[in-house]
Parts: C-alpha cells; sequence; structure tokens
C-alpha cells in the first residue's frame, strides 16, 4: 500500500501537457474541481471522465500508474459510497431494521465515488506532467500580485513544492524502514488495533528522525547556494504563454460548459 502512493511524483516528456504553461495548468486544475463539483448528472461525469481519460492518454502516462494512484483511495471511496447508500433518504428498495437503501442513495454514492476518483486522478496529473521547479515558478507567478499586500508568495510557492516533491521521498523511507522492521521479526501486519498502533511506533520514530536530518541537509544545501528567497532572484526560464496553453483552455472551458449544461438533460 506504500508503494501505491504516487501523490508529488514527476514523469519526464514531451507530451503537449508537459509543455504547457504550469499557471495555465494549475488554473485549469482548479477548473476541472469546479466542474466535478458542478456537475450532477450522469454524463456530465461521463464527459469529466472521458476528457481526463484524453489528458492522461495525451500525456503517455501508464495504466498502471493510474491505478496506483487510486488503491489508496479505494477504503475511502468504499466508505462514502456504503455511507451514502444507507443513510441518504428516499424511495426505499431494501430495508432491514434501521438499515435501508434507497434509489437516491445508490446514485448519490455512485455520484461521490465517480468525484472522488476524478479528484484524485485529475489533481494527480498536474504533478505527473509538472516539475517541481516549474511548479514552483507557476504557484509564485499566480500569487505575485499578492505580494504588493507583503503576502509571502515565494516562500508559500516554496513550501507548498518542497512538501509535494518530499511525499515520495517519505512514502520510499517509510517503505524501507517497514521492510527493515519486518527483517528484524516486527509483526506489523496482524493483530487488533491498538497492537497495530503500537508496532507503528518503532516506524515513525526513525521516519521523524530521518525527515528532521532531510530538512537539516536541504537547509544546508540552500544556504551553500546562497538562497535568500524570492527578492532580487531572476530565472534562467521566463514563463510564456504559447498556442497549447490556448488550446488547453478552450477545451476546459468546453468541459466545464459541457458539465453544467448537461445538468438540465
Amino acid at each position: 500500500m506504500i508503494k501505491d502512493i504516487t501523490i508529488g511524483q514527476y514523469f519526464t516528456g514531451h507530451s503537449p501537457l508537459h509543455r504547457m504553461d504550469p499557471r495555465v495548468k494549475l488554473l485549469l486544475t482548479i477548473a476541472y474541481v469546479v466542474a466535478l463539483f458542478l456537475t450532477n448528472s450522469f454524463w456530465g461525469y461521463l464527459l469529466a471522465g472521458a476528457f481526463l481519460v484524453f489528458c492522461y492518454a495525451l500525456a503517455k502516462i501508464k495504466l498502471k500508474v493510474i491505478l496506483r494512484s487510486l488503491k489508496p483511495v479505494i477504503p475511502l471511496v468504499l466508505f462514502t459510497g456504503i455511507l451514502n447508500m444507507f443513510f441518504v433518504t428516499g424511495e426505499p428498495i431494501w430495508e432491514f431494521w434501521v438499515f435501508h437503501i434507497t434509489w437516491e442513495g445508490l446514485r448519490f454514492a455512485a455520484v461521490m465515488s465517480v468525484r472522488i476518483v476524478c479528484l484524485i486522478a485529475g489533481t494527480s496529473l498536474l504533478t505527473y506532467t509538472t516539475s517541481p521547479i516549474a511548479l514552483t515558478d507557476g504557484l509564485e507567478r499566480l500569487l505575485s500580485p499578492l505580494s504588493k499586500l507583503h503576502f509571502p508568495a515565494h516562500e508559500l510557492a516554496m513550501m507548498m513544492t518542497i512538501t509535494l516533491r518530499f511525499i515520495p521521498t517519505l512514502v520510499e523511507e517509510t517503505d524501507k524502514i517497514m521492510a527493515a522492521q519486518k527483517s528484524r521479526g516486527a509483526d506489523i501486519d496482524s493483530g487488533g488495533l491498538m497492537k497495530r498502533v503500537k508496532s507503528l511506533i518503532p516506524i515513525l520514530i526513525p521516519l521523524f528522525v530521518s525527515s528532521f536530518r532531510r530538512a537539516d541537509e536541504l537547509a544546508l544545501a540552500m544556504e551553500c547556494r546562497c538562497y535568500r528567497g524570492g527578492e532580487g532572484r531572476t530565472r534562467m526560464k521566463q514563463l510564456k504563454l504559447r498556442l497549447v496553453d490556448g488550446g488547453a483552455t478552450l477545451c476546459m472551458a468546453a468541459v466545464v460548459t459541457g458539465c453544467i449544461l448537461l445538468n438540465y438533460l
């Protein structure tokens, strides 16, 4: 399960999605999330899902990567679906004691499940096709108007990007620690809830120590490179809008409009 977490990973490529401006990708990702919450029909989610499949195919991201990213959220999807299935009021189709399943509950459970899957897959595509440096530049440029209000745009963008960048590293470190503990005879995967919680202590302590060590090494490396924040900082590569950004914006506008209009069918 630990190895299946792909949040924050970047896959190099030369697809149109990889070449897009990170600012545009950030805004279009937000627009896609908004579209998922605005739509409430089967055809709307079908359109959003088809567009997402097209984007993954265009970015040449393998199917197994998508499935790996969705595997950790399967318990959440099942829990949300079951909760909505049993506790949404409406026309009952099955009843037992205080539990009842309604047509409305089934529909709402399906909607929520599809929405969560599309949210995870859609937002993951941003980090899959955008390098941490480009993501930092895009966030900083989008937040730069707030710097006039003394908002630390560069620092916030840097912190968010470092967080995303270190998620795969910490996942890999956790997997190594768990393998080392198991090789020493630690029983992590069996027993009751309290036993499993206690068995996590030998994993969490080395993980925290390793995280603090990596943070200290990163801070030292940034100081050695004379990093002093965003003030007066220049960039080797300037962000420029291209034709592919305009095409992607038009496609997303069509998807958002379609998701809204399909609610009335």
